[in-house]
This record gives structure tokens, C-alpha cells and sequence, in this order.
């Protein structure tokens, strides 16, 4: 099974400019990858855990292992082109 971690916060700005395209990938992934999203301030020892060093971060895993992850914002296209080189 497949999922991704979205590691982001509330007052960061390109974490807020990819909630819609997050959205969209839920709706068009859905029953493909399951999404979860970790609040980094609520959540620390997560993020630590996950050695994310700045966000938005992405980490796709396939049965609990870290296959891939990118950081920072990007149009919906170039993620989803991300994703399903990697969900094949």
C-alpha cells in the first residue's frame, strides 16, 4: 500500500499554496495512496523521526518504507509527475 506524508505548517505559506492541489491528488488518488499530513509544530518528534529539515515536505512510502520524498512548493502537475513515477 501506498502513502504520502505531507509535512507542513499553518503559517507557512507554500505549505497553504499546495492544500488544493493536496486535495485534488486525495480525490484522484484515492484508493491508490492515502494521504496523511503532519503538523509540524504539533507534531515535532514526527518530523524528527522523518529527519525533515524544512517544509512542505513529501514522503512517499510503500508499506511503511520511504521510497522518495521533495520538499518545498511546486505546481500540481510536477507533483503528480513525481508521484507516479514512483507509483507504478
Amino acid at each position: 500500500m501506498w502513502s504520502l506524508t505531507d509535512f507542513y505548517a499553518e503559517w507557512c505559506g507554500p505549505c497553504q499554496a499546495m492544500k488544493p492541489a493536496l486535495a485534488k491528488f486525495e480525490t484522484e488518488y484515492a484508493g491508490k495512496v492515502t494521504v496523511k499530513r503532519v503538523d509540524v509544530d504539533k507534531e515535532q518528534s514526527v518530523a524528527m523521526q522523518s529527519n525533515v529539515m524544512g517544509i512542505p515536505t513529501f514522503i512517499l512510502y510503500q508499506d511503511a518504507k520511504e521510497m522518495d520524498r521533495r520538499s518545498g512548493a511546486m505546481p500540481y502537475e510536477v507533483f503528480k509527475s513525481w508521484v507516479d513515477s514512483i507509483v507504478k
